[in-house]
Parts: structure tokens; C-alpha cells; sequence
């Protein structure tokens, strides 16, 4: 109710299990609070917040146009609703590594149990297009280094963006000894595998980073469609959250039965 009961550090020592456990942690994309408390029903490891679905939601493109407060600000408000471990994209640190570093502990504030920066030069792009600049060796070591020396709560993890396949994947894995990440993002670069395929690989953490927005922005735009030339909804129905299922999922009787515990007296 309200927030969720587990702590941050509670989050992040989880998220720190996980990783050290060999097993592969699924963190689907939230659009939103509501969505992440789905995404927890639904029995996954943990949520991902995705920049190119926060630049979306504001109506704009993943090219490095949404800023460190409103990253945090809805990051914020998905990490308190769900006692499952966020991950969260944080683009290139917003600036120069000191801007990196304030980056870490901003996000560390919203109550995150982890973030990841690219090596891109700015105006970043998504990972999957084409067209992106990365930083030279030297900027990406400092980039990294004001990050790592700002942060409060470890936990290292590699993100190798737009893999081509299990090939791809083995060849990273050979090379690395610290958790990696697969995006499995649809309409990319990748080619989408099955959690046993990536387990396999040695794969740490999958992301679905845009999945869930692609699905709720399919179903809106065919019931507008359908409204739009029948006008009614009435042949949407079965296509719709009930509202018992939100009341349910929102935890109604909850708030209920706190506040007849608290506002008990009559005048």
C-alpha cells in the first residue's frame, strides 16, 4: 500500500544476489508504476526503465532529449511501487563525468538498485539505429570512473548493445568475467532468444526494454480505430483490463481497511 515495504537496500542486495547466482533474471520494461506492479505479479526478477520509453512517453525520440530530473522523477515513482530490483537507463550520465557521477547518486536518491551508461558521444541515439558516435577510450574510462567513485552501493554489470545473435553473445561471454546483459528489444539489431538459449550463454540479465509500450500502444490505437468507426467501445470488452482486476492489482481493499483503522470516530 502507498509504497512498497521493501527497502532500497534490501532492493539492491537482492539485485546483488542475483546477479552472483548464475541464474538469468528477467527485467521487463514498466511505462509506468502501474505496469512495474504487473510486472511483479507476473513472478519476474525485476523491472527495467528504459530511456527510449521515458523520451516516448513525453512524446519525443530516444536521441538524448530527456533530462536527469525526469529520468529520476519517473524512475522514482516506479521504484517505490514494487519491492522488485529497477534497473535504470541513464544514457551517457547527462553530460561530463562529473555530470556522471551526480547522475549516480541522483538515481541512487530516486531508490534504484542500478544503472547503466553508454559510451556514446551526445546527441546519443538508440543502441539499435544506426548512425551513433561512441567516445574515445580515454573519455569512456573517465566517464566510468566518476560514476564508480560516486556510487554509494556497488554492483558491476556489462551491457553489450545490439548483439547480432548467439554468436555474438559467446564471444562477449569468452571475454568477460562480470554479469552481462542482453536487450532483447523487438524490430532491433537482435535477434530475439529464449530465456533457456540465454541462460545457456551465460547471460546475467535480459531487458525487454519497450515491450510492454508497443503492446498497451497496439491495443490503444485499434480501440480508437474501433471507436472511431463504430462509435462505441462496446465491442472492446473482452479486450479490457476489468476494473475489478485494476481494483484488485491497485490493492483497493488495502487503502480501505487502513483508512477505517485510522478515521474510527464519529462526532
Amino acid at each position: 500500500m502507498l509504497h512498497d515495504s521493501t527497502s532500497v537496500a534490501g532492493k539492491r542486495a537482492a539485485f546483488r544476489a542475483g546477479l552472483a547466482s548464475g541464474r538469468l533474471l528477467r527485467f521487463p520494461g514498466a511505462f509506468n508504476p502501474l505496469s512495474a506492479m504487473l510486472i511483479a505479479r507476473h513472478g519476474f526478477e525485476g523491472v527495467y526503465v528504459s530511456g527510449a520509453v521515458i523520451s516516448a512517453d513525453l512524446g519525443l525520440p530516444d536521441i538524448g532529449l530527456t533530462t536527469l530530473s525526469e529520468v529520476a522523477g519517473r524512475a522514482q515513482q516506479i521504484a517505490r511501487v514494487t519491492g522488485l530490483p529497477s534497473l535504470v537507463d541513464a544514457d551517457t550520465g547527462f553530460g561530463e563525468p562529473m555530470n556522471a557521477a551526480r547522475t549516480v547518486q541522483v538515481l541512487e536518491d530516486a531508490g534504484v538498485a542500478g544503472l547503466h551508461i553508454e559510451d556514446q558521444l551526445n546527441p546519443k541515439r538508440c543502441g539499435h539505429l544506426d548512425g551513433k558516435d561512441v567516445t574515445d577510450a580515454g573519455t569512456a574510462v573517465r566517464r566510468i570512473r566518476a560514476a564508480v567513485a560516486a556510487r554509494r552501493d556497488p554492483a558491476d554489470l556489462i551491457f553489450p548493445e545490439a548483439m547480432a545473435g548467439e554468436a555474438d553473445f559467446e564471444r562477449f561471454r569468452a571475454a568477460v568475467d562480470v554479469p552481462i546483459l542482453a536487450n532483447m528489444t523487438e524490430f532491433g539489431k537482435s535477434r530475439l532468444l529464449d530465456v533457456k538459449t540465454l541462460e545457456n550463454l551465460g547471460v546475467n540479465v535480459v531487458i525487454y526494454p519497450v515491450t510492454l509500450l508497443r503492446l498497451a500502444m497496439h491495443a490503444a490505437d485499434a480501440g480508437l480505430a474501433a471507436i472511431a468507426g463504430t462509435g462505441t467501445q462496446e465491442g472492446l470488452l473482452d479486450r479490457m483490463q476489468h476494473r475489478r482486476d485494476l481494483y484488485d492489482l491497485l490493492d483497493y481493499e488495502s487503502y480501505n481497511t487502513f483508512d477505517t483503522s485510522i478515521f474510527n470516530f464519529r462526532v
